[in-house]
Parts: C-alpha cells; sequence; structure tokens
C-alpha cells in the first residue's frame, strides 16, 4: 500500500520530527526496564498495583489509535475490556481452558467478530455522533452482561481462575503469581503490543490515519479509503482492548459488568488526556499515572473523584499536551539551553 501525495506533504508539514517520534520509542524502552527492574526492590503492594497499569497501557495503545492518530473518541471502548474479561472468565470457569494463550487468541478472535459490525456502523459517523453510538453499543453490552444472570452472572459477575503460562503451573498463592511470572508475562507483553503499535503508527497505513484525522475529505479525494481505514483502526483497538480486558481479569480475579460500564471508558479518556493523546508514549504514561494517582488520592480521601476532575480540569486547560506533552517542553527547553 502506497502512501498517496496528501499523506507525504502532512507528514512533512503537520506530524512531529522525526526526533519527537522517536523519543516515544525511547521512553517507552525505558519504562519497560524501569518495570523490568522494579520487582527487585519495589513492595509487594506496589507491584500488584503494576499488572493493572500493564493492562491499561495495552488497551490505552489501541484506544490511542482510534482517538489519537485517527481522531475519533469512542465513550464505549470500555467494551472491549469486557470481551476480554468475560472470555477469560468463560474459558477459565465453564470451559476448564487454562492455557492463558488460548485464552488470548479467543480473546482476540471474539473482539474482531464483535468489533467488525460495531466498527462498520460507528465508523460511518465522527464527533460526537460516533461518541454516543459507540455509548449505546457499551451500554448495551453492559445490559446483557448484567440482565443475563445465568450466562453471565450478573452483578455478581464471573470468576477468572489463575491460568497457565506456556503450559506451566507455578506453585505459590496468587500474590505470588501475580507479582511474579504473571507479572513478566503482562510486561513482555506490553512490550511486545507496543512495539507493534510503533511499527503500526509509523507505517503507511497509520500516516492514512494520521491524514483522515487531519483532514478526511481532502484524504478521500486523494484516493484515501476513509471508512476502510477508520473500521480497521477500530478493530485493531479492539483487539487491543481485548488483550488488556484479559490480563486485567486474570489480575482482579473476577469478571463484572462494571468493567464495561461507561464510567471506565470514562477512565479510558482520562488516561489518554492526562498522558497525551497526541504523543505515542502517552496511553502508557496515563495509564501508570492514573493508576498510581488513583490509589493515592483514594487512600486519603473518599472524595477521589473530585480530586481526579479537578486534575482533569487543569491538564486540559493549562497542559493540554498531557503529562508527555510537559515532559516534551522540558526536554526541548534543556537542549536549547545546552
Amino acid at each position: 500500500m502506497s502512501a498517496p501525495p496528501l499523506v507525504e506533504s502532512t507528514r512533512l508539514a503537520r506530524l512531529p520530527s522525526e526526533a519527537t517520534r522517536a523519543s516515544g520509542l525511547w521512553a517507552l524502552l525505558v519504562i519497560l526496564a524501569a518495570m523490568a527492574v522494579l520487582p527487585f526492590f519495589a513492595s509487594v503492594y506496589t507491584l500488584t498495583l503494576m499488572v493493572p497499569f500493564f493492562a491499561l497501557a495495552i488497551a490505552l495503545l489501541g484506544f490511542n489509535l482510534l482517538f489519537g492518530y485517527t481522531g475519533l473518541l469512542s465513550f464505549g471502548h470500555a467494551m472491549f475490556l469486557g470481551i476480554g474479561a468475560y472470555t477469560a472468565a468463560v474459558m477459565t470457569s465453564k470451559l476448564g481452558v487454562q492455557s492463558f494463550e488460548l485464552i488470548l487468541l479467543v480473546s482476540i478472535l471474539v473482539s474482531v467478530i464483535i468489533a467488525i459490525p460495531v466498527g462498520f456502523l460507528c465508523v460511518r459517523y465522527t464527533r460526537i455522533f460516533f461518541g454516543m453510538l459507540t455509548l449505546a453499543f457499551g451500554m448495551l453490552f453492559h445490559s446483557v452482561l448484567y440482565k443475563f444472570y445465568g450466562l453471565t452472572g450478573g452483578d455478581q459477575g464471573m470468576r477468572v481462575l489463575r491460568p497457565l503460562l506456556f503450559g506451566m503451573e507455578f506453585a505459590g498463592g496468587k500474590t505470588a503469581f501475580l507479582t511474579g511470572p504473571f507479572y513478566y508475562y503482562a510486561l513482555g507483553l506490553l512490550g511486545s503490543l507496543g512495539l507493534v503499535m510503533w511499527r503500526i503508527v509509523r507505517s503507511p497505513f497509520g500516516l492514512h490515519l494520521q491524514a483522515i484525522r487531519e483532514n478526511a475529505q481532502k484524504a478521500a479525494y486523494l484516493g484515501v479509503q476513509v471508512t476502510r481505514m477508520r473500521l480497521a483502526a477500530f478493530v485493531i483497538s479492539g483487539i487491543y482492548g481485548a488483550i488488556g480486558g484479559a490480563i486485567l481479569a486474570i489480575s482482579i480475579g473476577l469478571a463484572d459488568p462494571e468493567i464495561v460500564y461507561w464510567t471506565q471508558s470514562g477512565n479510558m479518556v482520562f488516561m489518554a488526556v492526562l498522558g497525551g493523546s497526541g504523543a505515542f508514549i502517552g496511553p502508557v504514561v496515563g495509564s501508570l499515572a492514573f493508576v498510581l494517582l488513583q490509589d493515592t488520592v483514594m487512600s486519603v480521601t473518599q472524595y477521589w473523584r473530585f480530586v481526579m476532575g479537578a486534575v482533569l480540569i487543569l491538564l486540559v486547560v493549562f497542559f493540554p499536551g498531557g503529562l508527555s506533552g510537559i515532559a516534551g517542553s522540558l526536554l526541548n527547553r534543556f537542549k536549547r539551553g545546552s
């Protein structure tokens, strides 16, 4: 697939420089390296917080392909977290399948089967109409999970049993499993999927998405198949969301309807804005900051949602580039000063 002239001109005129783009990959590698050595000196409690961070970071990488690179803001993307979580629950609790690799493959397959028809309907619209349609599908999925008690466990949810990793069963309790082998397994998935996403956003396909985000009409005029590209981005983001949901369900040990409720989709938007939706590393930074900030604020006050809302307001008003934007500005000032 070759990039049309519009894509090349957009790349030169409006996209970040190669140095800035490369800094996103370096930032990802630094975070992965820091997470790899963290178990040697961090507390067990801190490590248990990192597994949800890995899960959310993977889901946010996919969400950012749709939001940050394609310009489509989904308010129901937590639905794919639920698809991964309930797939893990059904396979481990109902079907007795313990292989986590098989759980991931089935989660990907189910997410693709659901994402294609949902995305086909949603990507024909943009802005608030796209957001409302995705919100409607997300809440419809939540209602199915909540009402079909015999199938999904209703508001009680479904248990998610400990899986086998590469066919191996590890000794020790749940905490030892989550902070040991599963910690590095999830970290490896984050690294692998992060590199895959890095290649996607730098490919001609990724450049088409960014051209669509900048001006869909001009992109279509010059031959970019806008609807097909948006649908592909929607399906890829759904796959990332399902993988993140499967990891999240293993760490919690439960799949319940709250994981697909609209507030969870709002949290995904919050994390994207917090980290910086316009940057490749933004979702990873945002999910890490969100997990740590939420845990800290909740330990201090029960009004943690008020504090999180105030943080979001300050970011949108004073730092629209998010935490990665702040770090990028400081880095540029340092370079100019030196």
